[in-house]
């Protein structure tokens, strides 16, 4: 695993293509002093595991590390949330989803009543806070009923949910092999330490 403390001064993805040549199938991190949507686009696109603010506490660098060690992506809240609105709005222009409505219904069925409403959040590419606003209960509440609609329907994260609940049976495809997106923010303060 390597973090990469991004020069601002140099494009992302030459950075990252840079590094790639001296070691190809290392996970890199990459930390930048003003993480922005765009550049983490391209970060993933081009391979990065994970991509975080550089100003990010210890503790918030060794659950980025976890996480990515895991197989898993370290993705700010902002970015899931807006690869979650797109997701939904290219699946809404599909044509032809990979299996009929009577899975979803299935998969629904499957759900609670507040299951159902968390899910229906998550599908319009709400963060745990706003499904916590929208049904005036507490985000520990709406990360126990994530966890459990996760589980019932078999989805390994936010985005293979949202396309199992519009009818396509896949998983989602990954930006970097087999991971796991996990969508988890990335406040901070502390000046990381980065290792090599």
């Amino acid at each position: 695993m390597v973090w990469l403390h991004l020069d601002p001064a140099v494009p992302a993805s030459d950075q990252i293509a840079a590094l790639r040549a001296k070691a190809n199938n290392v996970a890199v991190i990459a930390l930048a002093n003003r993480p922005q949507d765009e550049e983490g686009l391209a970060l993933f696109s081009a391979g990065c595991r994970g991509y975080c603010n550089a100003h990010a506490t210890a503790g918030n660098l060794r659950r980025i590390a976890g996480v990515v060690r895991a197989g898993g992506l370290w993705i700010g809240a902002e970015l899931m949330r807006r690869l979650l609105v797109a997701t939904q709005a290219a699946l809404s222009r599909s044509a032809t989803p990979t299996a009929d409505g009577d899975d979803r219904d299935s998969l629904l069925a499957l759900l609670t009543h507040r299951e159902r409403q968390v899910a229906e959040c998550i599908t319009q590419g709400c963060s745990n806070k706003e499904v916590a606003r929208q049904l005036a209960i507490t985000e520990r509440t709406v990360k126990a009923h994530v966890g459990s609609v996760l589980e019932k329907c078999q989805a390994r994260d936010r985005l293979h949910l949202v396309l199992l609940l519009n009818g396509h049976r896949s998983a989602p495809p990954d930006l970097t092999g087999d991971t796991a997106v996990k969508a988890v923010a990335v406040p901070g303060r502390a000046r990381p330490q980065p290792r090599t």
